[in-house]
């Protein structure tokens, strides 16, 4: 069964929800890596690269965002995050298996960073993601297509 999910670029109308969003789901793991959490500090990670954000919507309803950058022999990953009333449903699975996929079919590496702290870095690890590199708060994790 095919998941019903779509993807409409971010717009200004965006930025409540997308601040919302990244409040639930990132101040914990930046609080936990002791890494700035007020909101001018939010609200200029929503706005990095603003022009590559897309909403995820599930069923017409906003669930989360991607913001991820194709380039020419890359495609990087640079922000995913889905509502914690949606995870552990398979949809980030999902979502990144099909970028895995493009990235395979173009002979592209993906890749993405990820706070120590987050567990998501499990499931970019059993994707298939390997850790390239590091510093003191991420992980810099790539996927190279075979």
């Amino acid at each position: 069964m095919k998941t019903p999910l779509t993807y409409q670029k971010a717009t200004e109308n965006d930025i409540d929800y997308l601040l919302d969003l990244r409040t639930k789901t990132m101040v914990p793991h930046y609080a936990e890596s002791h890494l700035p959490t007020d909101r001018e500090t939010t609200l200029q990670r929503i706005l990095y690269q603003f022009d590559k954000a897309y909403i995820i919507f599930l069923d017409n309803q906003p669930i989360g965002l991607l913001k991820i950058d194709k380039a020419e022999s890359n495609i990087d990953i640079l922000q995913l995050q889905i509502d914690p009333s949606q995870q552990g449903k398979g949809l980030g699975s999902i979502i990144l298996t099909d970028i895995l996929k493009e990235a395979s079919e173009t002979g592209k590496t993906a890749s993405l960073s990820v706070l120590k702290t987050n567990k998501a870095q499990h499931l970019y690890s059993r994707l298939g993601f390997k850790i390239v590199g590091e510093d003191e708060h991420s992980y810099f994790m790539e996927f190279s297509p075979v």
